[in-house]
């Protein structure tokens, strides 16, 4: 019922730009906040940032100052800028919807979108 739709991944050099985007659709209910994480080959899933729908923001310290994160709560969609790219930032980049549902909270994934990186 509730599906999350990544665009924006892709090929890019280092120093390069990406603009991540994650539409939300379906049975949206109470959005508590919107994030992305990634997972490189060998590693563990880790957060990138993630945005409230108050609009407050956090970030990997890995990621400050270069990625950015936004929404726009009318589209329940959410952007991830990505400047200064570096190799290290390469991996399957995943959406994640944070929900409540009467005082129950769920979490959904998007399917992942590849950023690689070359040097």
């Amino acid at each position: 019922q509730v599906q999350l739709v990544e665009s924006g991944g892709g090929l890019v050099q280092a120093g390069g730009s990406l603009r991540l985007s994650c539409a939300a659709s379906g049975s949206i209910k109470r959005i508590n906040a919107m994030g992305w994480y990634r997972q490189a080959p060998g590693k563990q899933r880790e957060l990138v940032a993630t945005i409230t729908s108050g609009g407050s923001t956090n970030y990997a310290d890995s990621v400050k100052g270069r990625f950015t994160i936004s929404r726009d709560n009318a589209k329940n969609t959410v952007y991830l800028q990505m400047n200064s790219l570096k190799p290290e930032d390469t991996a399957v980049y995943y959406c994640k919807l944070d929900m409540t549902v009467l005082f129950s909270k769920y979490d959904y994934w998007g399917q992942g979108t590849q950023v690689t990186v070359s040097s």
